[in-house]
């Protein structure tokens, strides 16, 4: 004889009440899970949370009070039990960043239906992480930046000379081995010294080492 599972507990967190309304609505259309609480700004949401200690909390990034990601934040540093799934109209790579760092389990789309919701509800409950198309893309472009941004971005040849700097090697035989002028070698290197942002040789084989450029 198979034990029925108890229902999925779940939270909505949202200002606007109409959206609330709906998101609410289409929890109880499921006969597994259960509404545990809805509320209006995100220092309720905290509270109900610790509270009633939902399974998932469904949580718009943007409340009175507290913000979704601050909620989020809360919820980690506290260890507490809710997995999080958050819902924003706005698609910010820099803000899903974020809530990665945090622990988010979900960061969808408000224009995701009730039905794609709900799933997500179900397999972050799971234990499994999803992210919305929208949110992917726009994390992906946010890793892009910090990844340009992060670290300088050399030409072929810089890297050349680099990699023969780090070997040891003086300009003139940077040169030798390149079949370059000594006015090239040294045009490329004062290049390497502003963008790793140093004034000497060994400091920039140091920063690009640190800096992942070097292998």
């Amino acid at each position: 004889m198979s034990v029925a599972r108890p229902p999925i507990r779940v939270l909505v967190a949202e200002d606007h009440p109409l959206y609330r309304k709906g998101l609410g609505d289409a929890i109880r259309s499921r006969p597994d899970f259960a509404l545990v609480s809805e509320v209006a700004d995100g220092r309720k949401a905290l509270e109900a949370i610790r509270e009633y200690a939902p399974d998932v909390a469904l949580l718009d990034i943007k409340m009175p009070e507290l913000d979704g990601i601050s909620v989020l934040r809360a919820v980690e540093r506290d260890g507490l039990v809710t997995r999080v799934i958050l819902l924003s109209a706005f698609t910010g790579g820099e803000v899903v960043h974020a809530a990665l760092t945090h622990g988010v389990s979900g960061f969808l789309s408000k224009h995701s239906s009730g039905a794609e919701i709900c799933d997500a509800v179900g397999a972050v409950a799971r234990g499994d992480t999803i992210i919305g198309r929208e949110m992917q893309a726009a994390l992906a472009g946010e890793l892009r930046l910090r990844g340009t941004s992060d670290a300088p971005r050399l030409s072929e040849r810089e890297t050349e000379v680099l990699r023969l700097l780090a070997e040891g090697l003086s300009s003139g035989d940077i040169a030798d081995r390149l079949a370059v002028s000594a006015t090239t070698v040294k045009t490329h290197l004062r290049n390497l010294y502003y963008k790793l942002e140093v004034s000497d040789r060994a400091a920039a084989v140091a920063q690009a080492m640190r800096g992942g450029l070097l292998e």
